[in-house]
């Protein structure tokens, strides 16, 4: 039983460790993110010392997992989409399926893994996180310009696969022992693929409708405070509804998003919820490393060497054959390429998911978690190689995309009228 002070050590152990080995990891010139999951790692069962609730964290962090979706809808933009669809679609799909071929194979052929756990691993493997991947072209600052919008436009459609998969892969892994009954399965995902259209429609004109109209009433009592909690008892109660129509925050988390980010307080909406969202994302990632025991490197160093060589070298030299094919120039080619050679959040939720349904192993889970640990503590030097190849920004094409930028926002802004 939880001791009453469990969720203030918790949170005190998670932040403060998080704080502390974050900023190492970014005076090492790493991303924050290994620094989180470092500290989840020391703050977990597998390490000595101090062990955080190890029940409440994975509450906490299902929380990250909403906000986390709820930026991303908050962030996707249609119109973005579309003007890079027929290279971030088609290629996005294909990167996933090499990747998770990849995955297969090393786990059914190297590893002795049955089929499902293979795929499912090579799945886990096959999605790059959005978080690092942000981060890293914001430091490039190449967020703003074509390059950004590919690969941005890139990871959003493995998202959206990642939310559909989220919400079909229960119905599809059976049980050990339990025969699947084709015609049952085939009724039970179309009912399913139904309700999930009927509840995106629903949400994007129903909710299109009378989010907006909510926030501007809530915007009208002037007070900040109502207005925060609005929009994130907005958030919250729809991941809710959906968790419980579909088992996925996710899809409820991420429409969400989505309708408030067309409205013309959705800028607003999304400053608003940033630093929450920044809080619970470090308790997702702290609650991760929990979950690592970091003895897999020792017990099985060839097998996480396998991981590391399909995310870092596979996806990577995968996405380079996918931009050439589609002609995109040098510097392009390299640089989504480079993006993609890590794992994050999703990989994450999709191994937890995995341990749930009885399909993954915990050195299976172990080996995604390690592979995710160590991308992206490499991420920075892919970068750093990708440039003396020829894919260093250049600071007068971004300086003017920053422009075009900022006076497209000051312009949508006075339109506006806010």
């Amino acid at each position: 039983m939880p001791h009453a002070d469990s969720l203030i050590l918790t949170l005190v152990g998670g932040f403060v460790l998080a704080f502390v080995l974050g900023m190492l990891a970014n005076r090492l010139k790493l991303s924050p993110l290994v620094g989180y999951l470092v500290a989840g790692v020391i703050v977990g069962p597998h390490t000595a010392g101090f062990v955080a609730d190890t029940e409440l964290a994975p509450q906490l962090a299902e929380i990250g997992v909403i906000l986390l979706m709820f930026g991303v809808g908050l962030h996707f933009s249609p119109k973005d989409l579309m003007q890079v669809r027929k290279v971030a679609i088609p290629g996005a799909l294909v990167q996933i399926a090499s990747a998770t071929v990849m995955g297969w194979a090393l786990g059914r052929f190297a590893l002795g893994m049955s089929d499902v756990e293979g795929l499912l691993m090579g799945f886990a493997l096959s999605v790059a996180s959005t978080v690092v991947l942000m981060r890293a072209l914001e430091e490039r600052r190449q967020n703003k310009g074509e390059i950004g919008r590919i690969a941005v436009g890139w990871l959003i459609v493995e998202d959206l696969v990642i939310v559909i998969a989220l919400v079909m892969l229960p119905m599809i892994i059976m049980p050990a022992g339990q025969t699947i009954d084709g015609g049952a399965l085939a009724l039970n995902i179309g009912w399913t693929l139904l309700k999930v259209a009927v509840f995106v429609l629903v949400m994007l004109y129903v909710g299109g409708k009378a989010l907006p109209w909510l926030l501007v009433r809530i915007a009208h009592t002037k007070s900040r405070e109502l207005f925060t909690l609005g929009v994130l008892s907005i958030a919250l109660g729809i991941a809710w509804v959906a968790y419980y129509l579909f088992h996925s925050f996710a899809l409820g988390a991420f429409l969400a998003g989505l309708v408030l980010n067309g409205t013309p307080l959705g800028h607003n909406a999304a400053e608003r919820s940033l630093p929450l969202r920044d809080a619970f994302a470090v308790l997702f990632f702290v609650s991760v490393g929990m979950l690592f025991d970091p003895s897999i490197l020792v017990k099985a160093p060839l097998a996480v060497a396998g991981v590391i060589g399909i995310v870092v070298v596979g996806k990577t030299l995968a996405a380079l054959v996918i931009t050439t094919v589609f002609k995109l120039d040098r510097k392009t080619s390299l640089t989504v390429a480079a993006s993609l050679a890590q794992i994050g959040e999703f990989s994450f939720i999709l191994a937890a998911l995995g341990m749930t349904l009885g399909a993954m192993s915990q050195e299976t889970h172990d080996l995604i978690l390690a592979a995710a640990l160590i991308s992206i503590t490499l991420h920075p030097f892919v970068f750093k190689l990708i440039d003396r190849m020829g894919a260093a920004p250049d600071p007068s094409r971004i300086a003017r995309a920053e422009a075009k930028e900022q006076a497209a926002e000051a312009a949508a802004q006075s339109a506006a009228g806010h």
